[in-house]
């Protein structure tokens, strides 16, 4: 049974922090605050992941109180989903997604987000969308606020009560 999922996901920016999205070092004047790395780039693609397996949410799996994964990478976050999605005996078909920034540049990034992204859901970076947008000086994002990213996700389940 094919079904789908989408995630969504914000965090505000600040000083001191690194810009981590799609799991790599994007080099900016602040980063983005968060409980882990505040990576809204593969939070979203976690949350569609689940929501396509009808599971719970990110903050389900990854509870913004507990002390012991603060600061954890996101990439160890998706192969959380991963292993979840292989215990349910589903694949993941592709990732489709958009980050929502007025600054920095994505697209310099978006082939080693793929790689990291990639290697962490098991997936070819060929199966894997990562496109950049801006707000468009509109809002939070549109102040430079904070970032925040949307992504669809596309997974095969078998029919054992899905």
């Amino acid at each position: 049974m094919q079904r789908c999922g989408i995630g969504y996901d914000v965090h505000r920016f600040a000083e001191g922090r690194p810009l981590i999205l799609g799991g790599v070092d994007v080099p900016h004047d602040r980063g983005l605050i968060g409980h882990s790395d505040a990576d809204v780039l593969c939070h979203a693609i976690a949350d569609a992941i689940l929501g396509a397996l009808g599971d719970q949410d990110i903050g389900f799996h990854f509870p913004p109180g507990d002390e012991s994964i603060e600061g954890i990478s996101s990439l160890e976050i998706l192969r959380h989903v991963r292993r979840l999605t292989e215990a349910k005996s589903a694949w993941i078909h592709n990732i489709d997604s958009t980050i929502i920034a007025e600054a920095p540049k994505i697209m310099p990034y978006a082939e080693a987000m793929k790689h990291a992204i990639g290697e962490a859901l098991g997936l070819d970076i060929h199966q894997i969308g990562i496109k950049a947008t801006t707000n468009e000086m509109m809002g939070f994002i549109g102040r430079q606020e904070g970032i925040s990213a949307m992504a669809v996700a596309s997974v095969e389940v078998r029919d054992n009560g899905y």
